[in-house]
């Protein structure tokens, strides 16, 4: 199990318990087992801990799962040549591309994201990912320049065109999509509707960081979880109760580039093509969908921390956002402390 999961501590200084948006759920069938298990996928770890019932074993949750992901992957990696969304990227211009049913629902999270937050999340900036290291391309060996990142902003979210229903997508020519900010989300989303399907509730799936609880552990408590924070954090640490809820951190001292002296985030000013530079350390939200409070997360780190603090009571979502020397709460976050 990776930190989030698995670190055991005597006291917090913050407990939330959120309500339990699962109307009803079945008590785990008699005679029901735990199983544990990880591995690798989307350049990190997953790991998995379900109560599982008769005759599913052990061997069936890692292979649905692993079958999951790479479906995800196939359609919408970056770093796969052959995936959907690098296939789109190179596509020529005037093209349409009928996209697969998870890129489909990513891609209408995204455009609603970008709307809501009049655009600090956009899928659209896959370009300025790649000019800055984080995609496929090899990290750049000197800082490049604002010059040419603001060149990599020729479209944003308003230039997504789509038709059937979102499930064909116009490529004008050079538009790249970078879901980097919200598969890890969909992907823990899509595991716990898999293993639901091989009669599988009870479950608490991390992918990264990103984690959504379904049911409830084998001693009928919520799933407990530690939100990450920076290192050498001296905040207040906080423990949450994930039953039917889902939570997802970025943070700016995350997958950071270097070249020289100078180091950049791996988050992105949708606007400028620029590495974010703000000062936020780490946002962590909590919503039902992982896929959403990655997005979420991203979102409010990029709107800065009183826009996002804003943005996150104007919407209900409960966020926390770290900075060097405090910790800011959204009014959802403190209803929900225990």
């Amino acid at each position: 199990m990776t930190d989030a999961m698995s670190r055991e501590r005597e006291e917090f200084d913050q407990v939330l318990l959120p309500p339990h948006p699962e109307l009803s759920f079945r008590p785990p069938p008699a005679k029901s087992r735990e199983c544990r298990r990880s591995g690798e996928t989307m350049g990190t770890v997953w790991a998995v801990s379900a109560i599982v019932p008769p005759g599913v074993t052990d061997g069936a949750v890692h292979t649905v799962l692993a079958d999951t992901f790479s479906r995800v992957i196939a359609q919408m990696s970056q770093w796969e040549e052959r995936s959907d969304l690098s296939r789109f990227n190179r596509a020529s211009g005037g093209t349409w591309h009928r996209l697969g049913k998870d890129f489909a629902r990513v891609l209408d999270c995204a455009i609603a994201v970008a709307e809501a937050t009049g655009g600090a999340f956009d899928p659209t900036i896959g370009a300025a990912t790649e000019m800055w290291g984080f995609g496929s391309s090899a990290p750049p060996q000197i800082v490049p320049h604002a010059h040419n990142a603001k060149g990599t902003r020729h479209y944003n979210w308003r230039d997504i065109r789509r038709e059937d229903k979102g499930r064909t997508l116009f490529q004008p020519g050079g538009l790249a999509l970078d879901f980097s900010g919200i598969a890890k989300g969909h992907s823990v989303d899509a595991g716990i509707e898999a293993l639901r399907r091989i009669g599988i509730e009870h479950v608490l799936l991390e992918i990264g960081g990103e984690v959504r609880g379904a049911g409830l552990r084998a001693d009928g408590m919520p799933w407990w979880v530690d939100m990450e924070s920076p290192p050498d954090s001296t905040l207040p640490s906080a423990r949450v109760g994930l039953t039917g809820w889902s939570t997802a951190t970025s943070g700016s001292y995350m997958r950071r580039r270097r070249a020289g002296n100078l180091s950049w985030s791996h988050t992105l000013d949708a606007r400028s093509g620029l590495p974010l530079d703000n000062d936020i350390l780490a946002v962590s939200v909590l919503h039902p969908g992982c896929m959403q409070a990655d997005a979420l997360a991203t979102a409010i780190l990029a709107l800065g921390a009183d826009r996002g603090l804003d943005f996150a009571d104007e919407n209900g979502i409960p966020a926390r956002i770290l900075l060097a020397d405090k910790a800011l709460e959204s009014a959802a976050w403190m209803r929900w402390l225990g």
